[in-house]
């Protein structure tokens, strides 16, 4: 007789709680969104009493945080998915389980390779974690961030601040996107990667720190340097990070989940926003560098002639113009979009970044659309990169 297959998920939770294999428990999909957290996050925690499942349960503007202890853990788990949620997920440390309920009515739990083999720490009060810990060593001493005795060279301090502020900012992002509760590998294209400081990051974001399965993929056109960046890959056994040669529009490239392209000089930043979105990456970063296509058309609208006259003033106005209808493009092709500073200008002039992440159907907002264009219109601009663009149409249903 075939086993209900809530039983086997909830019989698969108590034994990885019993054995020690237990890494994480999700529950997904609620069957009343607007009465039900979005999401429910569970983990292993000791306490005085004893082991306690840590549940974290996730409403669309606040988190509520209760401890349930393990005994109770698996009839709860049942119950859950018999009345308020559709999808399970258990991780553990031998092997993932996944519990389905399609809206046809057909339930079924399945097994996973696991996406983690270690169990993480069963503290109740998780220690702060800093993303360039010692296990960084390897691949910042390989960049000549550090030396051999792993203290940062003086001449690469800025270099390591801009990595950590770098990380910290794509840690909140891989957040939004809501692949850090998820144990699918998430695919990441860095174009025009350079030296690869920043890609040898997010590998270690996501491979070593958070144990995430990921395939991060570096393009660069000197062939000098992919050789460089591949060899260290070789050298400290990263196997989900490949660097081939190549251009923003050139390079073969599978889908993705995020394209990034950090200082891509004038409309190649341009370029690199829409591989993206003929990618269908569901994040798209840049850091936009050498803004020039716009200055040439940039007309002096009352009142900010007597402001424009002056060039810096001008040039100023010009980046801005430029990377403001970059984040407006993005919004007409569905995306949230964030225009931050990425590190302080102490530490280096190219500072603005701009993150989107793709929220909702693409071409379809008439508002987006006439925004572009009164921008446009105000400043007098004929052309922009991205106006092809504007011809889109929605997709077909």
């Amino acid at each position: 007789m075939t086993q209900d297959p809530i039983e086997q998920f909830a019989e698969k939770v108590s034994a990885s709680l019993a054995d020690g294999t237990f890494v994480r428990l999700v529950l997904s999909s609620p069957v009343k969104p607007q009465e039900a957290p979005t999401k429910i996050l569970g983990r292993y925690v000791e306490l005085k009493g004893g082991p306690h499942v840590s549940l974290t349960l996730r409403y669309p503007t606040r988190d509520v945080t209760r401890n349930l202890p393990a005994e109770e853990a698996a009839d709860w788990v049942r119950d859950q998915l018999e009345k308020e949620f559709r999808s399970g997920l258990l991780g553990t440390t031998k092997r993932d389980w996944q519990y389905l309920h399609d809206k046809s009515g057909t339930a079924r739990t399945v097994g996973h390779k696991p996406a983690r083999t270690e169990a993480p720490p069963r503290a109740h009060d998780k220690p702060r974690q800093t993303i360039l810990d010692d296990t960084a060593r390897d691949w910042l001493q390989g960049l000549g961030v550090m030396n051999d005795a792993g203290e940062i060279r003086p001449a690469m301090a800025d270099k390591y601040t801009q990595i950590n502020r770098y990380l910290e900012i794509f840690s909140h992002l891989a957040k939004d996107c809501g692949w850090v509760d998820e144990a699918h590998e998430v695919v990441l294209a860095d174009m025009g990667c350079g030296k690869a400081y920043l890609t040898f990051g997010l590998w270690h974001l996501f491979h070593r720190v958070w144990q995430m399965p990921v395939k991060i993929i570096g393009v660069e056109a000197r062939e000098e340097l992919v050789a460089v960046t591949n060899r260290l890959a070789g050298r400290i056994g990263a196997t989900a990070l490949e660097f081939k040669t190549g251009t923003i529009e050139s390079a073969a490239l599978p889908p993705v989940n995020a394209l990034i392209a950090l200082h891509a000089c004038d409309t190649a930043t341009d370029d690199a926003i829409r591989r993206g979105i003929e990618l269908g990456a569901q994040l798209i970063v840049v850091a936009p560098c050498c803004q020039k296509e716009l200055r040439p058309q940039l007309k002096h609208p009352a009142p900010l002639a007597p402001i424009l006259q002056h060039g810096v003033m001008e040039e100023r106005m010009a980046e801005w113009v430029t990377d403001g209808l970059r984040a407006l493009f993005l919004e007409w092709a569905g995306y949230r979009t964030k225009v931050m500073e990425f590190v302080s200008s102490e530490h280096t002039p190219k500072n603005l970044m701009i993150a989107a992440v793709r929220g909702e159907p693409p071409f379809t907002s008439a508002a987006a659309r006439e925004r572009i264009e009164q921008v446009k219109t105000f400043f007098g601009i004929d052309h922009h990169a991205l106006d092809p663009l504007l011809r889109k149409q929605p997709p077909s249903a």
